[in-house]
């Protein structure tokens, strides 16, 4: 089992705040003798749609000495984990979870814009000092 975030139970208590129910701590998938282990799978249940929406959230601090190998790092595991999701549950979402510092730090710089673009990665921004949700790109 790898090892949580910092900010593992922050979002926890933050996706639960907003509606969401945590089916998964972690999220598991099994690739033949590998294992994959996203942070947090979650499901919010839509009373006028009569279903529910599912994600997951792979928790990021972006706290090495490198913002670019942290960035080349959470890129890396969203990237491989999307395929076997998407076999295993097509309607689940992925979603990457930084703090609002981490987004305005390298997600507004152009290195930053040029992966969300070029890999359409869905984001949670929250702000781990206020502890509230900011944004969700795009919304769930």
């Amino acid at each position: 089992m790898p090892t949580r975030d910092k900010f593992h139970d922050l979002l926890l208590r933050l996706l639960v705040a907003d509606g969401w129910t945590i089916t998964h701590d972690p999220y598991h998938i099994s690739i033949g003798r590998k294992n994959l282990f996203v942070d947090l799978g979650a499901e919010k249940l839509l009373a006028a749609e009569r279903e529910g929406k599912r994600i997951a959230v792979e928790v990021k601090t972006f706290g090495g000495p490198s913002e670019v190998h942290d960035l080349e790092e959470a890129l890396g595991q969203y990237l491989l984990y999307i395929p076997f999701m998407r076999a295993r549950d097509p309607e689940r979402q992925l979603y990457l979870a930084i703090d609002v510092e981490v987004y305005r730090n390298i997600f507004e710089e152009p290195i930053g814009r040029g992966v969300v673009d070029e890999y359409k990665l869905r984001i949670l921004i929250f702000d781990s000092d206020k502890e509230v949700i900011v944004r969700w790109m795009p919304q769930p």
